[in-house]
């Protein structure tokens, strides 16, 4: 199955097309690029498998999918930090010595993630990293620092349907 995003010019009104449904979604608020580099805040575009599902599980139930699905604990992190040439674009544990995003966040935005294969075979450092479908905020009021977010229902029930092999595809912007 393909994942497919139609980005907008408004970054916060997107679309995400799965399994014959529509979702409202988030992209970057550097819109998307086939340029992507650290910070920029861009969206990817291209066709990127989909790796894990990572959950709260103080939050949300474990989902019900096709792919491999991981506990978040209160110890992992995902390496952003283009120095870092070893865990770059990576989970890791925490503390950690280099720059990070942490999983276990307050704000409900990582209560469940979709990790999206993006500059992970290898990672090249500085190509940009942390590339996930997350919860969104709940008025889609912001855009995203290059990921993809959608209400958290939708993200279960896209989930729901997803298998190894399953790519998203993030399409240029529309007008």
């Amino acid at each position: 199955m393909i994942i497919a995003v139609h980005p907008s010019t408004d970054p916060t009104s997107s679309m995400l097309r799965s399994n014959g449904r529509v979702f409202r979604c988030c992209i970057g608020s550097g819109g998307v690029t086939t340029e992507k580099r650290e910070g920029d805040r861009a969206t990817p575009i291209g066709a990127w498998p989909l790796r894990r599902v990572f959950y709260r599980p103080d939050r949300t139930p474990a989902p019900d999918t096709g792919l491999t699905v991981v506990e978040i604990t209160r110890d992992m992190g995902w390496s952003d930090d283009p120095r870092d040439t070893e865990y770059y674009n990576r989970l890791v544990t925490l503390p950690y010595p280099y720059s990070h995003e942490i999983l276990w966040r307050t704000d409900g935005l990582y209560d469940l993630v979709l990790e999206v294969g993006y500059n992970d075979h290898p990672p090249v450092p500085g190509l940009g990293s942390a590339i996930f479908l997350h919860v969104a905020r709940p008025a889609y009021d912001s855009p995203t620092a290059g990921c993809i977010a959608l209400a958290i229902n939708d993200l279960l029930e896209i989930v729901r349907d997803l298998g190894p092999g399953d790519m998203l595809h993030v399409a240029p912007a529309m007008d």
